[in-house]
């Protein structure tokens, strides 16, 4: 079965996650921790954007685990 690719609306680059592209295309995705369907793959959860420790240094996606960013930083606290 071929993986599915998701494109960059904003600069064509192609992704398998969509999570990984600053503007995706296509069907909207179900996050992983709060079950919602969003539009956009940067939606803030409920209750967890205080729990926000990493961001994402290539392409700015926020993240609560280091290993779920591609390069990952820690936020600053200041």
């Amino acid at each position: 079965m071929a993986k599915k690719v998701y494109t960059c609306a904003t600069c064509g680059a192609l992704a398998e996650e969509p999570g990984h592209l600053c503007n995706p295309a296509g069907e909207p995705m179900t996050c992983a921790y709060c079950g919602e369907k969003a539009a956009h793959t940067k939606h803030f959860c409920k209750g967890k954007l205080e729990d926000i420790k990493y961001v994402c240094d290539q392409c700015g996606r926020l993240s609560t685990s280091a290993d779920l960013l591609c390069k990952p930083k820690e936020v600053p606290t200041s």
